[in-house]
């Protein structure tokens, strides 16, 4: 049985590791890759990313991640690729082989059949003299000296390593086309990551309307905020947005002991108050508020009155 303290000795070694490796793996990017990254880049195909094993699941992440940034990707497992899976490539494919040791059984059957076909092909492995390496048109050398496993067996630091090269490989194309965070929303449109980028205020400002005039009085100005539950109203003269009410702006007009006979909705309205335009994304709303420490947003369209943005309608979106 380890103790606390040794176990977390073994975390810290694993990670330090693991982090030397990368950190080494700087060193071993050369013209090799953006010759790599070139070819995927002008290419009209697809990039299929295959490996067997632990290489698999990495494939299968490196291949979301293109996916989700402008580069259209497929995954092969290696095994399959020699049992029919090779006719998911097309003639402008280019296809990234996976494999640490590069001389596996079913990448020396692979890797003739897809040079044969005439695709591209970039190997990426740990050993630079191997079966893959020699017969790829481009080579990322993802070296790890030795596996983070006590027993050098389990792949750990040789999966980092690759999935680490497949990152660096996406934002080279990413940059390479300019992808910006409009480009990403496309291909995220869903949960809280999609709605950062697309989901805009007049998508969820209040139909309620709340407004009172400068010289409405107090009471029609209780009974309009608690009428339309937002919180707070906007005071408006002759259509121009003149100030906002807050059911906080009350209670400190309380707290005060101001006569409240002859209170006037100009009396107690903040002036010049926050607004936003309906066209601009909810989460620059959140960052609104945020910075100036309040709940609600004025939504205009121009300098026309839309409507009430509170903080709830944008937590409740999964915006946070």
């Amino acid at each position: 049985m380890k103790s606390s303290k040794e176990i977390i000795e073994i975390a810290k070694k694993v990670i330090n590791q693991e982090a030397e490796a990368i950190t080494q793996l700087s060193t071993l990017v050369d013209e090799q890759f953006s010759e790599a990254v070139l070819s995927v880049y002008q290419s009209s195909g697809r990039l299929i990313i295959t490996g067997i094993g632990k290489s698999a699941n990495i494939a299968n992440k490196i291949v979301a991640t293109l996916n989700s940034t402008g580069q259209p990707a497929m995954f092969m497992h290696a095994a399959d690729a020699i049992h029919g899976d090779l006719g998911m490539m097309q003639a402008d494919d280019t296809v990234l082989c996976i494999s640490k040791s590069g001389n596996t059984p079913e990448i020396k059957v692979l890797v003739p059949l897809i040079k044969n076909r005439g695709n591209k092909l970039i190997g990426m492995t740990s050993n630079k003299d191997s079966f893959l390496a020699q017969n790829s048109d481009f080579v990322f050398h993802a070296y790890a000296e030795k596996e983070a496993c006590p027993n050098n067996l389990a792949p750990t630091t040789s999966t980092t390593v690759q999935l680490v090269l497949g990152d660096a490989l996406a934002v080279a194309l990413l940059e390479m086309r300019r992808f910006t965070s409009h480009d990403f929303a496309k291909y995220h449109p869903g949960g809280a990551l999609g709605k950062k980028l697309y989901l805009r205020v007049e998508d969820i400002v209040h139909a309620e309307k709340p407004q009172v005039q400068p010289n409405s009085s107090l009471n029609d100005v209780i009974i309009e905020i608690s009428t339309k539950r937002l919180g707070t109203t906007v005071v408006l003269d002759q259509n121009a947005i003149v100030g906002l009410i807050t059911d906080g702006d009350l209670r400190r007009m309380l707290q005060n002991g101001t006569d409240l006979k002859s209170v006037l909705a100009k009396d107690i309205m903040s002036v010049k108050p926050k607004s936003i335009q309906k066209e601009a994304l909810a989460a620059e709303a959140l960052g609104l508020m945020e910075e100036n420490n309040i709940t609600q947003l004025i939504v205009t369209d121009n300098d026309s009155y839309v409507g009430i943005i509170h903080l709830h309608d944008i937590l409740k979106e999964g915006i946070l």
